[in-house]
């Protein structure tokens, strides 16, 4: 790297404030040894300081966005961290030590002391203390990451090495950017898309060192290890806002595109469908009795909303469970299970360890996942990956989306597989879903009457949200974005539960989203929801409804009615949805709030 390694960084770091914003900091290793500079708060306070009072100019560099775990958000527990004589280590981490205590109370029991109340401070002060003892940083890494429990991804940097930057990774993200004359390591590859597409992923355990001249990966054990280049296939200003106000807005109008590019190269030359890369046999998958979906937040709404066309195009049962409660539920899952996961980033810790429980139980695992070469599809057998491109805002709209059309896929690729009732339908189905990128396209441009509705409602306390079938988890994705971003109250509920105790919340003036079935769903549903809306409206709330064009029945008892594209019934959550977005992100933008970095909320949860 030349003398712009701070500029590098720290356009790096704005790429992935996303990731966390509780804090942010830089390490440079200059001429006179490692300066360095961290503040609370956003990006912006941090480069007000260097703006403030500049570091002296160095070729290489660390930086780090922190989601506070341990210790709060303050200038302190900032990162990076120092160790070593004379303080010339700077370290920064992501991820949990779970053993942090234990070392802690060693090193005190030395003499150590400490300037935070990280378990970060406490790797660095580790790793410092060893390459106090080898003069090198890559073997003091390698030393300290044995004793090391949980996980984590270490980036180092030492005044005696300068040029030299050393990673490790465990169940934690961390890439290699490759470029010419100079190198890169981030938890993204948005970190480095500026400067290089070509890209390594690491493995499991494994610590990277860099120089401006190449890389070398070994194993914790020391023995000597290759990782996996591939290529990135979007350039920096997809990451960029492209004219919107926001991330999030932006994301909302990318949404014709995420669903088609996820659809893309889903059939052979034969029409029938394929997944990205698939290590299971098909005899395996004929043999699949059960479909557990594992996620969380609104990945876990997509899986809820898979379970109903997956079970009506292959006849398995499927069960959606969020991954933090998996592992703890003694799951009843075998070699006939499929363990399908649901992750953008692909590092989501509850959902990594589910994966992994998963496969000890003797599963065979799936992974639905935005981000190539994360961990999660490496742990798994196979991976179907969208193509949404990258998600910034912290609250999910194109993922979502692009996850839902990919489970669809991985349904209709069940049911091909299997034959029977349903497995001459996957051809029509993908055709249809082929139209619903236009059908999104046609509906983001009505969307000036819900930007009015938000703006009027922004004082608003509580919203209820009903749906049912695949309304169901639409209508709580809808309440959850809410909550992520306006910070109110809001739920959302299966419409026939209103009579079983929810109805009891109805009150004058209370708003309510009905997400309407089509007139063509089975089983009367649509007019069983026209029900609940009279019932509701009965009682005084404020009805806004979620209707196909041409729905008629829903008029008289709607005080708003928000029009979607007609399409079939399973596929409507890819239309309904995206009035629900929209009104999410103007309400909190009336209520002046940051849309792109809802408080306390951070975009890849990396830890348990």
């Amino acid at each position: 790297m030349d003398d712009r390694a701070e500029s590098v960084v720290m356009e790096g770091l704005a790429r992935l404030e996303y990731r966390g914003y509780d804090s942010a900091g830089i390490a440079l290793v200059t001429d006179d040894g490692v300066a360095s500079e961290k503040r609370a708060g956003k990006l912006e306070n941090l480069r007000g300081a260097l703006e403030a009072h500049p570091l002296a100019a160095g070729r290489t560099a660390i930086g780090h966005t922190r989601w506070a775990t341990h210790g709060g958000p303050t200038d302190g527990n900032a990162h990076p961290h120092r160790g070593g004589d004379e303080d010339k280590l700077a370290l920064i981490h992501n991820g949990i030590i779970e053993n942090f205590h234990s070392l802690k109370k060693e090193l005190l029991a030395e003499g150590v002391t400490f300037d935070s109340e990280t378990d970060t401070e406490v790797a660095a002060k580790l790793v410092g203390r060893a390459f106090d003892q080898t003069g090198d940083l890559t073997s003091a890494m390698q030393q300290v990451v044995n004793r090391l429990e949980g996980a984590f991804t270490l980036l180092a940097v030492h005044a005696d090495q300068p040029g030299v930057v050393v990673g490790a990774r465990r169940n934690s993200p961390l890439v290699v950017g490759l470029g010419d004359g100079e190198n890169f390591l981030g938890s993204d590859v948005a970190a480095f898309i500026g400067y290089t597409r070509h890209a390594l992923e690491l493995g499991q355990d494994q610590i990277v060192t860099i120089t401006p001249e190449g890389h070398e990966v070994v194993n914790f054990d020391g023995s000597p290890a290759t990782g996996k280049a591939y290529e990135v296939t979007w350039d920096a200003a997809a990451a960029e806002k492209g004219g919107y106000d926001t991330f999030m807005e932006k994301e909302i109008f990318d949404q014709p595109h995420a669903v088609g590019d996820t659809l893309l190269g889903r059939t052979d030359e034969a029409g029938h469908l394929v997944l990205d890369e698939l290590r299971i046999s098909e005899e395996q998958l004929k043999n699949v009795d059960r479909i557990t979906v594992v996620a969380c937040g609104t990945a876990a709404y997509a899986g809820m909303v898979a379970k109903y066309a997956i079970e009506h195009w292959t006849r398995i049962p499927v069960e959606v469970s969020l991954a933090h409660e998996f592992r703890y539920s003694d799951p009843i899952v075998n070699e006939r299970s499929l363990v399908v996961s649901i992750s953008q980033s692909g590092e989501t810790m509850d959902t990594l360890m589910a994966v992994k429980h998963a496969r000890e139980l003797g599963a065979l695992t799936i992974s639905v996942c935005n981000t190539h070469g994360s961990t999660i599809p490496r742990e798994s057998d196979a991976v179907l990956y969208t193509h949404a491109g990258p998600e910034i805002a912290v609250a999910s709209t194109k993922a979502f989306l692009a996850q839902i059309t990919a489970c669809y896929v991985l349904g209709l690729y069940l049911s091909q597989l299997r034959g029977g009732t349903f497995a001459d339908d996957a051809q029509a189905v993908m055709k249809e879903l082929h139209e619903v990128p236009a059908k999104i396209e046609e509906l983001l441009g009505t969307m000036g009457r819900v930007q009015e509705i938000a703006r009027f409602m922004a004082d608003t306390r509580s919203v209820l949200f009903l749906g049912r079938n695949v309304g169901f988890p639409i209508a709580m994705e809808g309440a959850l974005k809410l909550k992520e971003l306006a910070y109110i109250h809001a739920e959302g509920f299966a419409a026939g539960e209103l009579k079983h105790g929810p109805i009891a919340l109805i009150e004058p003036g209370q708003p309510v989203f009905v997400v309407v079935p089509g007139p063509d769903t089975p089983h009367e549903l649509h007019k069983k929801v026209v029900s609940n809306i009279q019932e509701i409206r009965a009682r005084g709330a404020r009805t806004i409804v979620i209707a196909q064009e041409g729905d008629e029945d829903v008029v008289p008892f709607a005080d708003e009615v928000i029009r979607v594209p007609r399409t079939s019934p399973l596929l409507q959550p890819l239309l309904t949805v995206v009035p629900l977005q929209m009104f999410a992100l103007h309400l909190s933008t009336a209520k002046g709030l940051d849309v792109d970095q809802p408080r306390n909320l951070a975009k890849s949860v990396t830890v348990e």
